[in-house]
């Protein structure tokens, strides 16, 4: 089971790659979906965060307001620190269980596991065989957040910071792939980095 792990930056467009690696037939994984749907009604995680935060971060019919909690926790590091123990463990082995089912069913030649904390936590380098960073300028990452998910210049940078620098995340990087242009040159850029991949997985085989 060869993985490529992608990261990246808030705004940098790790969804639109991972949309992209899709589209080439790569199996994707993205530790975000997962953590949505671990967080979904019902759910065991879900009475833990209520567990531990209170009814306060939940709307009148029960969902999470995610909104209000994501808001919280980038306050306050401890709380912060509180989240990720109920949710990462959780998210890590969905995650596995998840790599592990396409590799039956699809045994495919590489699969994509999104990760935007990667850097963060080593509980994902064993499991990986190379890291892929979109990058692109801060101020671009700053733009793309506020209009993606309307919030505010300031409010972009907290949940920056509260990420590994843009230095540190490149230096750590296998491949690096340059996010600053159109939504077709990013196309192919990851076109080519597949092309290269595919051939060195057979070529290894």
């Amino acid at each position: 089971m060869y993985i490529v792990a992608l990261t990246g930056g808030i705004g940098s467009g790790k969804s639109e790659a991972s949309r992209l690696f899709a589209n080439l037939g790569v199996p994707v994984v993205d530790t975000d979906v997962i953590a949505h749907q671990l967080t979904a009604a019902g759910s065991t995680v879900l009475e833990e965060i209520n567990q531990t935060f209170g009814a306060d971060f939940f709307n009148p019919d029960g969902t999470l307001n995610r909104a209000k909690l994501r808001t919280h926790i980038f306050n306050d590091a401890n709380e912060r620190v509180k989240l990720e123990r109920l949710l990462h463990p959780a998210i890590y082995n969905k995650a596995l269980d998840t790599l592990q089912d396409n590799q039956q069913r699809l045994q495919p030649i590489y699969q994509l596991l999104v990760v935007p904390l990667l850097f963060e936590s080593n509980r994902y380098q064993s499991i990986v065989n190379q890291t892929l960073v979109i990058d692109c300028d801060e101020s671009l990452q700053i733009s793309r957040a506020m209009r993606r998910s309307n919030l505010t210049a300031n409010e972009v940078k907290k949940l920056m910071l509260a990420q590994t620098s843009r230095k540190n995340r490149c230096s750590l990087a296998d491949t690096i792939i340059d996010n600053n242009g159109t939504v077709s040159e990013l196309a192919e850029k990851i076109n080519e980095f597949h092309k290269k991949l595919i051939n060195t997985c057979i070529v290894s085989k």
